[in-house]
């Protein structure tokens, strides 16, 4: 594929510990383009929310930031997904992370639409 990169999609999702039945939320995502910028981007989450974290999350926390990060790094350059999940009281929060190729966008410049192209009409809200 003309133009295609390599990277890694990233994503935030919270379940409800003791609700099965509850749905997973979707909470970020991010594009990654190397295995250190994804799991900065973890980190770098994980740093931010720590400080409200109960004790026992936090540790999970620091202990993926301190000895568990090479490991999730070296799964990352062989082209294994993985992911990191805490449980902070009734909320468990997992990023996940695995490698994917990203394609081009189309440019529209210089090229004729189609037909039904002009037939479209945007709405604005009032």
């Amino acid at each position: 594929m003309s133009g295609s990169r390599r990277g890694y999609w990233c994503e935030c999702w919270t379940t409800a510990v003791q609700d099965s039945a509850e749905q997973p939320a979707f909470q970020a995502s991010f594009d990654a383009y190397s295995a250190a910028q994804a799991d900065r981007w973890v980190a770098v989450a994980l740093r931010t929310i720590s400080p409200a974290l109960d004790a026992d999350a936090s540790d999970e926390a620091w202990t993926w930031l301190y000895e568990d990060r090479l490991v999730t790094r070296r799964c990352l350059l062989r082209g294994e997904p993985c992911s990191v999940t805490i449980t902070h009281a009734t909320t468990r929060i997992t990023w996940t992370i695995r490698p994917v190729t990203f394609l081009p966008l189309a440019h529209r410049q210089g090229v004729t639409l189609p037909a039904c192209a002009s037939s479209f009409k945007t709405t604005t809200k009032d």
